[in-house]
């Protein structure tokens, strides 16, 4: 056996995990590689849950296991790709084009407020409101225009995705190996730490985020339509609704603001009915949120919007998607060290 490890070599190889962890999640975000890292831990943990389901009855240790999953991991997204792009090729492959339009029918319907409210309501709103609804149209034309750039960026986020998810089978189909060295030791410790993280987080809030889906889409689909109304671009909405979801709280309010504005193109019952339902569906979010992820991660709201504020700042949307899972992690880091 070797002797223990002198506390200098040890505490030298922990501030450079610390140190390599921090400038691998800062390259992630700097280099728009977040779908890439998010699908990592997707793979691994896909794979690691299907392991010992496919593993033989008789041989619980079957080493042919993981490279199954792994191998199950690795095709079912281009089995399940080649079945719906025949249906959803044009939602997938021109999902900047459709969200651009419909930026622009919010920035029409906001310009249009006045007209659309019964003349009674409409007359009730300040003259000052005018200017409000001319800034809200312009920075919802502004990111229209930013999304008529970004179609070869979706699809390049697309190929990360699928090459993190790669990755991440890979990783966990690895075998475990014993005697690591003080540098692998404790970035496999940090490493560890930030799997047990996002599954506290983003597997809470990604079947969050599908109830919410779920509801919705036989809100638009079934529901609404036995009304004798539909809702224009229906499909976006609905993916709006699944990605927004996966943001904590804020994506609520775009949700929200988004299908209330679009039912106001319709009619104002119909924009009423919207608010009533997501309102309704919300207060479960709301309460899931609160009882799954801040319980778990000991966060309170006020540090999260804090967080999702700064990074939102810093890295655009992609840090509002971030930044409950950076600060989550960093906060148990944090909490292992002794410092909070």
């Amino acid at each position: 056996m070797h002797a223990p490890l002198p506390d200098p070599r040890l505490r030298t190889a922990t501030l450079a995990s610390h140190g390599l962890i921090a400038a691998s999640l800062l390259l992630v975000m700097w280099q728009g590689l977040l779908p890439g890292l998010l699908c990592v831990c997707v793979g691994f943990f896909c794979t690691r849950w299907l392991s010992p389901r496919l593993a033989l009855p008789a041989r619980q240790a079957d080493r042919q296991a993981p490279r199954l999953a792994a191998t199950v991991v690795a095709l079912l997204p281009l089995l399940l790709l080649a079945l719906a792009l025949p249906r959803t090729r044009g939602l997938i492959l021109d999902a900047p084009a459709q969200y651009r339009e419909l930026l622009g029918f919010l920035a029409r319907t906001v310009l249009e407020l006045r007209d659309r409210l019964p003349p009674d309501i409409g007359a009730q709103l300040p003259e000052g409101a005018v200017e409000i609804q001319r800034a809200m149209a312009s920075y919802l034309a502004s990111k229209a225009g930013t999304l008529a750039t970004t179609g070869r960026a979706w699809l390049s986020g697309l190929l990360f995705a699928y090459v993190g998810l790669l990755i991440g089978a890979l990783a966990a189909a690895r075998p475990s190996t014993p005697g690591l060295k003080p540098l692998a030791a404790q970035l496999h410790l940090r490493v560890r730490r930030f799997g047990e993280t996002f599954r506290q987080i983003v597997v809470a809030q990604f079947w969050i985020a599908l109830f919410n889906t779920c509801l919705t889409a036989v809100f638009l689909l079934a529901i609404l339509p036995l009304t004798g109304h539909r809702l224009p671009y229906t499909m976006a909405l609905i993916l709006l609704t699944f990605v927004a979801g996966l943001i904590p709280i804020v994506g609520n309010l775009i949700c929200n603001g988004v299908l209330t504005l679009v039912g106001l193109s319709v009619s104002p019952g119909v924009a009423l009915a919207c608010l009533a339902f997501l309102i309704a569906i919300h207060k479960a979010e709301y309460f899931i949120n609160a009882k799954v992820i801040g319980h778990r991660t000991h966060m309170g709201v006020w540090e999260l919007l804090s967080v999702m504020f700064v990074m939102e700042a810093v890295f655009g949307p992609a840090g509002l998607v971030a930044a409950p899972l950076f600060y989550a992690y960093g906060k148990k880091e944090l909490q292992a060290s002794g410092w909070v």
